[in-house]
């Protein structure tokens, strides 16, 4: 069928309806389609069209995405926060069909064996989801252990092109610090180590978003008329008859058609005969829940919203993210090691494309790390730090502490930087301990959410903790790095220049006889203040709606109905109980193809 920006009048009821075409959406949607030809569903989209978008296929352009004035990204503005030095913290989100998977930095990374096990849930155990994880994908990698997909519709590779001079570097360097290189760091078990990164592009290029990988291909194939795709339209709430969902109320985006007043007034109903599926995301789920009178019921009262379906007060609560920073660095690079002179209009990306140039498959992101402290570095974070260590990482040797990556660019554009090549750590903070919520304000789109990361709000400061550590190790890496030229001055704590660690730059490596940064007390002071001032997020947002029993905060249980009601799923990142050493989008399309199996015994059609 086809794809629509306005619904035909005919479609006024279909069986199933899902709420966001993201990673899981996209993927729930195709599953359900090829189970039953008489089986209609509708994917409701917020964003447009992402099909053979050249910023969306093409992964060079993936910062594209993050320029002011972005329309394939939803800007989440969080409130003033304490422990981030009063920063309203700004938390990017998908706003195309794709979701995530098409607008995100396409590094492949898998949670852990441990992750899938602390959610506690029957059927969601790792053992149970490995047969997910590798039906999504075909691997185009090393498996030793036998983990991974062969057959499956997103390719994972190392993409057409990679800066190999710095890829070696920096294993080499890593290894000088303690840490070897890995053959897979996404088997569910390896850690401690650097691994050669595999990506969501094919080994032609392309970026493997799910929308490309699943949802277009069924458009367009001629055998599912039973599939309907609705985007650039904005579901209001899901409407019920008493505590059973029977469809949703929609609008127009306004602000892809701001100018569609007639539209606007009026509301669009559709009506699901069985199912509505909510999967708007870590960040959109809650909302569209609070706004549907399912939450806590004195949110909904202070919102607004007149009828409560159901009192849920973990609806929205629990929001968790990976606390991000980035650390960029001079480097002795060539042009073609770096994705500078694009970003700063000295590579012309209509001849990129004309030519067809092997670099339009390239993320600069070349590596990626699980790390953990060895027994000095737990004793030197202080007693605090070690009675969390003990209790939560010791005994689960799985459990990495950092993620890392090398991206060879700088990670900004930033009024005079000199024109050069840089290279740049990117590290988050996996398992934070703070968190967060998302609750509305009122019953329409356009009021304002109450936002809060939680980023560092934890009472031990573990978190924080935790990302000093991870500066410190990171730097020491690029120190050795042969082509390693300096720090990035005024991207780096500003530590004074009699300090070890004040910022630098020279002319040659360092050289083989490097030691160890030593930090002051004030130094580390100045470090937490910058981590404090300068702390992002890694656009992981999830647990919003968390899989749980009710009295636990719970929305969903393991079958991923929302508590109190009927016929009302939600199947996105709002669910993981706890959060995920990875990179979250492979974990989102998990969820996908296992929320996809689970309505289909529900709805007794065949599963695949």
């Amino acid at each position: 069928m086809p794809l629509y920006t306005e619904l035909p009048s005919s479609i006024d009821a279909v069986d199933v309806i899902i709420t966001g075409g993201g990673a899981a959406g996209c993927i729930v949607a195709s599953r359900l389609s090829d189970a039953d030809p008489d089986l209609s569903v509708l994917l409701i989209e917020g964003g447009s069209n992402n099909f053979n978008l050249p910023t969306v296929v093409k992964p060079v352009f993936l910062f594209t995405h993050l320029m002011p004035g972005s329309k394939t990204a939803s800007f989440h503005k969080a409130r003033k926060e304490a422990a981030l030095a009063d920063r309203e913290v700004v938390v990017p989100s998908g706003a195309i069909l794709g979701g995530g998977s098409s607008v995100n930095f396409l590094m492949y990374s898998r949670a852990q064996r441990s992750d899938f096990d602390s959610w506690a849930a029957a059927g969601w155990s790792a053992d149970e989801m490995l047969p997910y994880l590798k039906k999504l994908e075909t691997y185009h990698g090393p498996d030793p252990k036998g983990r991974h997909g062969s057959d499956g519709p997103v390719h994972v590779s190392g993409g057409t092109y990679r800066a190999s001079r710095s890829e070696d570097d920096f294993i080499a360097a890593a290894k000088q610090v303690g840490w070897p290189e890995c053959e897979d760091l996404q088997d569910l078990e390896s850690v401690n180590g650097v691994q050669r990164a595999m990506r969501y592009v094919s080994p032609e290029g392309q970026r493997q978003d799910v929308a490309h990988t699943y949802l277009h291909p069924r458009l367009q194939d001629g055998n599912h008329p039973n599939l309907h795709v609705l985007v650039e339209s904005k579901v209001v709430r899901v409407l019920f008859s008493g505590k059973t969902a029977i469809g949703v109320e929609y609008v127009p985006n306004p602000e892809i058609h701001p100018d569609a007043t007639h539209l606007q007034s009026e509301i669009r109903t559709v009506h699901a005969k069985k199912l509505v599926i909510a999967s708007c995301g870590a960040c959109g789920t809650p909302a569209l829940l609070e706004r549907s009178g399912v939450g806590n019921r004195e949110v909904l009262n202070r919102a607004g919203i007149a009828d409560i379906v159901a009192h849920i007060p973990g609806v929205g609560e629990g929001y968790s993210d990976h606390p991000l920073f980035v650390s960029p660095y001079r480097s002795s690079l060539a042009p073609e090691e770096t994705l500078d002179a694009l970003a700063g209009g000295r590579l012309d990306p209509a001849q990129l494309l004309a030519e067809n140039h092997k670099m339009l498959g390239w993320n600069a992101m070349d590596l990626t790390c699980k790390l953990r402290p060895n027994d000095a570095d737990i004793a030197a974070l202080g007693p605090g730090f070690q009675q969390a260590w003990d209790r939560d990482f010791k005994s689960r040797p799985d459990k990495p502490l950092i993620l890392m990556s090398l991206i060879n660019a700088f990670p900004s554009v930033q009024a005079g930087l000199p024109i050069g090549q840089y290279m740049t750590v990117s590290a988050f903070s996996v398992y934070p301990y703070s968190r967060g919520y998302m609750h509305i304000t009122g019953a329409g789109l356009s009021d304002p959410v109450d936002f809060a990361t939680g980023f560092f709000s934890d009472p031990n400061k573990v978190d924080l903790k935790k990302c000093s550590w991870a500066y410190k190790k990171q730097r020491e890496i690029v120190r050795r790095m042969q082509n390693y030229r300096g720090e990035v001055p005024g991207a780096h704590p500003p530590f004074p220049a009699t300090s070890q660690a004040a910022c630098i730059e020279i002319e040659q490596p360092l050289g083989p006889d490097i030691v160890d940064i030593a930090y002051s007390p004030e130094d580390d002071l100045i470090l937490e203040d910058w981590l404090r001032n300068n702390i992002a997020t890694a656009w992981h947002s999830l647990g919003t709606c968390k899989m749980a029993p009710l009295d636990q905060m719970g929305v969903v249980d393991a079958n991923l109905s929302v508590h109190g009601v009927k016929n009302l799923k939600i199947a996105d990142l709002s669910i993981p109980p706890q959060n995920v050493a990875a990179n979250t989008c492979n974990t989102a399309m998990a969820i996908g193809e296992r929320a996809a199996d689970i309505f289909l015994r529900e709805l007794c059609l065949p599963v695949q």
